[in-house]
């Protein structure tokens, strides 16, 4: 869901980003609207299998916590127009995002009547175990969107590929116990996750969505210096949308076998598959 553009080149996860199809265009608007009806005949799902997983992640942090630490932070990490938040801390779905934002009832409405209609949308489903949540994402006008709405307690638009964490951002971290991420992993790469971690204090959980066509053991090997130990299920896989094309298939089919795996009816069939890495405070 994050924005684009923030992979340094020598880094390999930013070779397997290539034959994608890049939304440039509709990841930093003023609101979500066009994200969603670009999006749409795409079936564009991984949040709605996000939403599960992360809900009971932050439920094993929150036992796993005690006294300062009880009610830990989540940091979205390319969290973009929010929707990973607004998935974990609201009474919705994705479906019902879509009829939101890429139905009739929004189409007229300028950015300011959209952010006044949707301060009372969420305001309205709001959760009443909601987490706060932190956003970070170089997309400057989705976070300002994200954090105007109620969806982000706070938002940084950052680029942590190029530059050290601002001063407000490092001090957020200090209350990290989660970080998410369902669609930034290959656009950004572990010089984000270092800046982060470097900057945590809290016992620190991660849950990342992978696709299939973009290495992790680069991250993960950071994430180890941070005392972090890093699972995956081989065999679970998350569908993330159709592919644009032949090109975008025939790309995704080959950086698959690759690494070693089997695209036939998947990536084959014509749609990108993620994985769910999970990391965890173990020994260095």
């Amino acid at each position: 869901m994050g924005a684009r553009g923030q992979s340094r080149p020598e880094d390999p996860t930013a070779d397997a980003m290539a034959g994608k199809t890049r939304f440039d265009d509709i990841y930093d608007r003023p609101d979500p609207r066009a994200y969603f009806r670009r999006l749409a005949p795409y079936d564009y799902e991984i949040p709605h299998h996000a939403q599960g997983v992360f809900r009971r992640t932050l439920a094993a942090r929150r036992a796993a916590s005690s006294g300062p630490d009880g009610d830990p932070t989540v940091l979205d990490l390319c969290c973009s127009y929010g929707l990973n938040a607004a998935l974990l801390n609201h009474d919705l779905t994705l479906a019902d995002l879509y009829a939101h934002y890429a139905g009739e009832a929004t189409t007229d409405l300028t950015t300011s009547e959209l952010i006044d209609l949707d301060k009372e949308f969420y305001a309205a489903r709001r959760r009443p175990d909601a987490v706060r949540v932190v956003g970070v994402d170089s997309a400057a006008h989705a976070t300002a969107y994200a954090l105007a709405v109620g969806l982000l307690d706070e938002a940084y638009a950052e680029n942590l590929e190029r530059v050290p964490p601002s001063r407000g951002l490092a001090r957020a971290m200090a209350g990290v116990g989660l970080i998410t991420v369902t669609g930034g992993i290959g656009y950004v790469t572990h010089h984000t996750f270092d800046a982060l971690l470097d900057a945590a204090r809290l016992p620190l959980w991660v849950d990342a969505f992978v696709l299939r066509t973009v290495p992790y053991d680069r991250i993960a090997q950071s994430l180890a210096a941070h005392g972090l130990v890093t699972t995956t299920d081989a065999d679970r896989l998350y569908p993330q949308r159709l592919f644009t094309g032949p090109g975008e298939r025939d790309d995704a089919v080959r950086r698959v076998r690759a690494a070693g795996d089997d695209p036939t009816g998947l990536e084959s069939a014509g749609r990108y598959y993620t994985r769910l890495y999970e990391s965890r405070p173990g020994a260095r």
